[in-house]
């Protein structure tokens, strides 16, 4: 099967489409991936090079700019990249789109038309500010792309049932949703390594959503290590000496950062899914995060939850003190990222919908690359 998939080098969808990407080349497919948003970092084309290099005349990547919906200069979202993708729809001759930005579902073909709803503007607001955002040219045009590109998708997938329901109280969706979580691959860790009594988190420091702030608040007994991008301003984002921010680090330093820390905090307010926790938990962190109902949703009771600074405190101290706790929590959360949130189990969910709409699905045994 050949499949023209979209991709943004943001966020966190960058590093869902990879693992996808992966499993999908594996399995005797062949993919062209475009992406959007700003330029690959030097991590990315580096990615990029080796893909082309592993899976010759079976990768293909295009780097554009077009702006995403949620940017604010999001006039041309859809109609800079309509032309650009219409052009690899004729010349790469996919037998499916898997679209990871809302508008493409309006790109004029007759192909399968896959969207993947990572985060949508409207639910994050609910979140973060307790209802949905004032009226705005912006938000017009963000809302009209998004309603047209969910009214023309063949299919939407959200990475869970909560997402879902947050969509549907907000657009109309298509006749064929699925929930299918997303899923990484983590190498093991080396046992022999020490693991340090640290907390780690990561997020965007300015995005209130992420709600790194909560850290501020809390007291603990360790030291609290956040990763992510910084906002550009003067004065530092934090007041307190006890949280020691790293800023953006590349994929694999986060991941080493993980396999080398007992706890992994997942702070945000809103999380669609969230795969630095899972990142995490494979690596071995035990998981304590913000009582949501996503977070609910993905960890069920194997990880530790708390809904404000106090709890967050009362948690690390329990953890810190009873050694034995954490172990058992850091085994809970690997046992059930390992059993629902591996890349095989996700891609294998993505045949079987691409198979459903009718796309010609040739699936090879995953050993042949290894």
């Amino acid at each position: 099967m050949r499949l023209l998939i979209t991709t943004d080098t943001v966020g966190g969808v960058w590093t869902y489409t990879k693992e996808l990407t992966e499993g999908l080349l594996v399995r005797g497919n062949e993919v062209i991936l475009i992406s959007m948003g700003r330029a690959p970092s030097p991590d990315q084309r580096a990615w990029t090079r080796r893909m082309c290099v592993k899976w010759p005349g079976c990768f293909r990547y295009l780097p554009t700019e077009h702006a995403l919906e949620w940017m604010q200069q999001n006039e041309g979202c859809y109609r800079q990249a309509e032309a650009v993708l219409m052009e690899q729809v004729e010349s790469f001759a996919p037998d499916l789109l898997h679209l990871n930005q809302y508008c493409y579902g309006s790109l004029p073909t007759d192909l399968p038309k896959v969207v993947m709803a990572h985060s949508d503007v409207m639910s994050w607001s609910e979140c973060c500010r307790g209802g949905q955002p004032g009226d705005s040219p912006w938000l017009r045009q963000y809302l009209r792309v998004v309603r047209e590109g969910l009214a023309n998708a063949d299919a939407l997938v959200a990475p869970s049932r909560w997402m879902m329901e947050a969509l549907a109280r907000n657009y109309a969706l298509p006749a064929h949703c699925a929930v299918i979580a997303n899923g990484r691959a983590v190498a093991g860790r080396n046992e022999k390594t020490a693991r340090k009594l640290q907390a780690v988190t990561v997020g965007r420091v300015w995005d209130e959503g992420k709600n790194v702030r909560v850290l501020e608040e809390a007291e603990s007994p360790m030291p609290v290590l956040v990763a992510g991008e910084l906002a550009l301003e003067a004065e530092p984002p934090f007041a307190s000496s006890r949280l020691r921010l790293l800023g953006q680090l590349s994929e694999e330093a986060a991941l080493t950062l993980f396999a080398q820390s007992a706890i992994y905090i997942a702070t945000s307010l809103y999380e669609p899914f969230g795969l630095a926790p899972v990142e995490a938990a494979l690596s071995g962190c035990a998981i304590v995060a913000h009582d949501i109902p996503s977070f609910r949703e993905v960890w069920g009771e194997s990880a530790l939850y708390f809904s404000h600074a106090e709890e967050l405190s009362a948690i690390l101290h329990a953890l810190y003190a009873d050694r034995v706790l954490l172990q058992r929590v850091a085994a809970r959360v690997r046992a059930r990222a390992r059993s629902l949130y591996s890349q095989d189990a996700m891609v294998e969910k993505y045949l079987d919908l691409y198979a459903s709409l009718g796309a010609r699905v040739d699936l090879v045994e995953a050993e042949h690359a290894s």
